[in-house]
């Protein structure tokens, strides 16, 4: 064939198209017909042509969780919740009101049942991490959780 010829002759549409419905990978068709699969993915696109089970248009369901069938939270939403509750449900702490950090630990000792937020520079001699007990679901204890999660902390951008 010469470099002008059509790559997708009407012999070779006819193989991608019965190869699909004979439910070829395309890799199976690409081989068939003698062109790469990035070709066949290509004109199988061009075509509308998708495997799609039942020819239904509609973005498959999600997976469900358990066994009753509920659908796990997504994961912003649900940290969202819990700052929520931090916020709504305790008196709020004063900016200036120190955080108690008679927990502190090293790199070595922290797990999740300690909170992560760092104590110093690292590298310093005093280095260390908070350790208190962090709020479920999120790294901190409920004094850091307030400032790393500062409602309405962001700058609006002026619109103009």
């Amino acid at each position: 064939m010469s470099s002008n010829a059509s790559t997708w002759t009407t012999e070779r549409l006819e193989r991608l198209k019965s190869g699909f419905e004979a439910g070829l990978s395309c890799r199976e068709i690409a081989v068939d017909i003698g062109v790469s699969r990035n070709a066949v993915i290509g004109k199988l696109s061009r075509l509308n042509l998708t495997h799609e089970p039942g020819g239904d248009p509609r973005p498959p369901a999600r997976k469900k969780d358990a066994a009753d069938g509920t659908r796990r939270e997504p994961k912003p939403r649900q940290q969202f919740r819990l700052l929520q509750a931090l916020y709504n449900g305790s008196q709020p702490i004063a900016a200036d009101d120190p955080i108690p950090n008679a927990h502190c630990c090293s790199l070595f000792e922290l797990n999740e049942a300690r909170c992560r937020w760092p104590i110093s520079t690292p590298g310093a001699e005093d280095f260390c991490f908070c350790g208190n007990k962090p709020v479920a679901g999120l790294p901190y204890c409920p004094g850091h959780s307030r400032l790393a999660y500062r409602p309405g902390s962001r700058q609006r951008v002026a619109q103009g």
